[in-house]
């Protein structure tokens, strides 16, 4: 069981440095410091979007406008790290292993 903990916690993790990538090439887009043309970015791009997306969209859609400001990933970091915190922590007391 301790396996499994520890497998959706590096799961987590990994999605948790998913969004760092797209957070930060989102900057690099804006200020024209990469090129969305050039094949590997663009393909970078698609597979990060595929993976944020799914997450970000209905967060997106109940937060209000504030003006091209996305704070919608910072609700996700939120819920990744109560999620790390529940996985680590409580739910290995939960069913005993602790």
């Amino acid at each position: 069981m301790y396996a499994i903990i520890s497998t959706v916690a590096m799961i987590l993790e990994l999605y948790k440095w998913v969004f760092i990538i797209m957070i930060i090439m989102s900057w690099l887009f804006s200020f024209n410091v990469i090129n969305s043309n050039n094949q590997l970015v663009s393909t970078i791009w698609r597979i990060v979007s595929a993976l944020t997306e799914p997450v970000l969209a209905p967060i997106r859609k109940i937060m209000p406008n504030m003006g091209g400001l996305d704070l919608s990933p910072i609700i996700v970091f939120i819920g990744i790290f109560f999620l790390q915190s529940f996985v680590t922590r409580d739910l290995p007391r939960m069913i005993g292993l602790y």
